[in-house]
Formats: structure tokens, sequence, C-alpha cells
């Protein structure tokens, strides 16, 4: 049992951190000499690196309310793991664990999935998709995998 724990903390822990990086990160789109993520638009020009906050538009305020929700409910849902794992009683699910992590899954793949489709009207033509949004797309699977396995789970003494 305790393997089990360590790996599904593992994971958690794991989710997290993506969420977390993909969140703060400068490098939803890259280009040669620009970047942008959900708060801020940066460029170099004249050997200097300028940045300037996005601009505001009711999509990029959904997609940060987003991000910040899923990190949230991820961050939630282990506290809520931990705590039922001292006070469940035995044969007892990790529902509330389970609902939180399935819900920062949706969030996450809900802000990528707008990003996805209102960033080329935004973003400038040379620039692509960069680490911190493939990193949203991969903590998506893998919130919801551990989601499903705090269903799953069974507390045993």
């Amino acid at each position: 049992m305790l393997l089990r724990i360590l790996i599904i903390l593992t994971l958690h822990v794991t989710v997290l951190v993506l969420l977390f990086v993909s969140a703060i990160v400068n490098a939803w789109t890259v280009g040669e000499t620009s970047g942008s993520d959900l708060w801020l638009k940066c460029s170099t020009s004249n050997g200097g690196y300028h940045c300037k906050p996005t601009p505001t538009g009711v999509w990029i305020q959904l997609v940060q309310g987003l991000m910040v929700l899923s990190v949230l409910y991820s961050a939630l849902a282990l506290l809520f793991f931990l705590c039922q794992l001292f006070t469940l009683r035995k044969g007892g699910r990790f529902f509330l664990a389970a609902v939180f992590q399935i819900l920062a899954s949706v969030l996450v793949m809900s802000a990528a999935a707008v990003y996805t489709v209102q960033s080329p009207g935004w973003a400038q033509e040379r620039e692509v998709f960069g680490f911190s949004y493939m990193l949203a797309w991969v903590a998506f699977p893998l919130a919801l995998l551990s989601g499903l396995v705090y269903i799953i789970l069974r507390k045993i003494e």
C-alpha cells in the first residue's frame, strides 16, 4: 500500500508542477525575437528585452482564470487526499480528491483549447506554440488519470 501511495503522490505532484510551470513561464507562444504567456508579452528589440502586459481580452482572461483555478483545484485535491488518507475509514474511496483533480484536468483542457482556438488572431505570424502550452496539454491527461486513480483507490489498513 505504501508503494501505491508514493506512486500516486508522485503522479499528483508531477501534475501540480506541470500546471504551475505552464501557468507562469513565458513560453505559450514563442518566436525568434518574442515570446508570450498568459500574463506578459515580451520581445527583444534594439538589444533590450522588453515586456508588457498581455492585451486584455475576454478570451485571454478566461484562459488566465481557468489556469489559476486548475492549479488551485489540483492543490486542493492533493490536500484532500492527504487529509482523507488519515481520516477515511477502511474501504472508503477518495471521492473528494478525485472530484477536484478531475475538475482541474477539465479546467486545464478548457484553457488550452481556448488558447488554441483564439491565439492565431493574437500571436504574431512567425510565432509557434511553446513548451508551456505543451505542458498544459500534457498535464490534462495526467490530471485526469490521477483523478480516476483516486476514484478506483480504496483505503486499506
